[in-house]
C-alpha cells in the first residue's frame, strides 16, 4: 500500500493563501472560477501582458491607480456617476473588471471576443450630458482612449514598482503593444504601442482633464470610503501605495498628496503582500 502523504507547513500556506486571492475575484455566489489559461489566448504564454496581468498585488495597486486617473476626465467620470452602482458595490465592480482583462488575456480568444462584445453593448447604453450640456458617449474613440491609456500605464508603472524594476524597455514597449489588440477591439483611438507613444499620449491629453470637486469626492471614496463603510487595512495599503505612484498633476489636480515619510510603511507593506503571493502562486497546484 502506498504511503500517505501530507502537504507540509510551508504548501498548506500557500494553498490557504491561493484560496483566499481567488475568493477575491470570483464570485463563488455566482459560480466562477479562476479563468484557466488557454494555448488558444489572444496572447502567447510568457509574453509582457501575461506576465504583467499575473502579478495579482500590483495589478491592484495599477487599478487604484487608473480609477483615479480615470475620473479627471469629465465623461469618463459622469459615466461612471450617471450609470453605476460603484458605491454600492466597489468589490463586484472591481472584481468583474479584473475577470474581463482575465479573459482577454489568458482566456481562448472566443471567449475573449465574447466578454468584449459584451462591454462594447454595455458602452452603448451609457450615454448623457456632461455638466455643462456637452453631450457625452462611452463609445467615444477619445473616452475609451484615456481609460485604456489610465490602465495599461496604471498596470505596468505598479509592476516595475512592486514586480520586475528590471523589465527591458522592449519588454515594456511589446506590453503597449499587445495592451493595445484590446483596447483596439474595444473602439479605442488612438492607441499607443510603446511607452514613449503611451507618454506623448498622456502628455496631449491633458488639456482634456479636469479635477473639479466631483473627482476629488469619487477619489476620497476610493480611498477612504465613507461614514460606515470604511475600507480595510489592506485596502488602504494599496490606496497609499497606488497614490504614491501617480504622476505628479494627477495628485494636485485630486486635491491627493504624495505619502512622503508617512507612506513608507504601507508601501514596505505592500512590497512584502506582493512577494508573498507571488510566492503563494508559484508553489499553487
Amino acid at each position: 500500500m502506498a504511503a500517505l502523504t501530507f502537504p507540509g507547513p510551508a504548501q498548506a500556506m500557500r494553498s490557504l493563501l491561493v484560496r483566499q486571492v481567488r475568493a477575491v475575484f470570483n464570485d463563488r455566489n455566482k459560480g466562477e472560477t479562476p479563468v484557466v489559461p488557454s494555448d488558444q489566448a489572444l496572447f502567447e504564454p510568457d509574453s509582457p501582458i501575461r506576465m504583467v496581468h499575473a502579478d495579482v498585488v500590483a495589478m491592484m495597486v495599477g487599478r487604484m491607480r487608473a480609477l483615479l486617473l480615470q475620473m479627471l476626465h469629465p465623461a469618463a467620470l459622469q459615466g461612471v456617476l450617471d450609470h453605476s452602482d460603484f458605491r454600492e458595490d466597489v468589490e463586484g465592480r472591481l472584481r468583474r473588471t479584473a475577470r474581463f482583462i482575465a479573459t482577454t488575456t489568458y482566456g481562448h480568444r472566443d471567449e475573449a471576443a465574447r466578454v468584449i462584445a459584451v462591454v462594447n453593448a454595455i458602452h452603448g447604453r451609457v450615454h448623457g450630458t456632461l455638466p455643462d450640456g456637452t453631450a457625452y458617449s462611452a463609445t467615444d474613440p477619445r473616452v475609451l482612449a484615456w481609460v485604456h491609456l489610465a490602465e495599461v500605464t496604471s498596470f505596468l508603472e505598479a509592476y516595475l514598482a512592486y514586480a520586475d524594476p528590471a523589465m527591458p524597455g522592449s519588454a515594456q514597449d511589446r506590453y503597449f503593444e499587445q495592451s493595445a489588440m484590446v483596447a483596439r477591439m474595444l473602439g479605442a483611438s488612438p492607441v499607443p504601442r510603446s511607452r514613449a507613444e503611451a507618454m506623448a499620449l498622456l502628455a496631449e491629453m491633458r488639456g482634456e482633464l479636469h479635477g473639479g470637486p466631483a473627482a476629488r469626492e469619487v477619489a476620497a471614496f476610493l480611498l477612504e470610503g465613507e461614514e460606515g463603510r470604511r475600507p480595510g487595512r489592506i485596502t488602504r495599503t494599496l490606496g497609499m501605495a497606488a497614490v504614491d505612484l501617480l504622476p505628479p498633476f494627477a495628485r494636485t489636480m485630486l486635491g491627493l498628496r504624495r505619502p512622503g515619510m508617512s507612506g513608507l510603511p504601507a508601501i514596505a507593506g505592500t512590497r512584502a503582500m506582493a512577494g508573498v503571493v507571488r510566492w503563494a502562486f508559484a508553489g499553487s497546484r
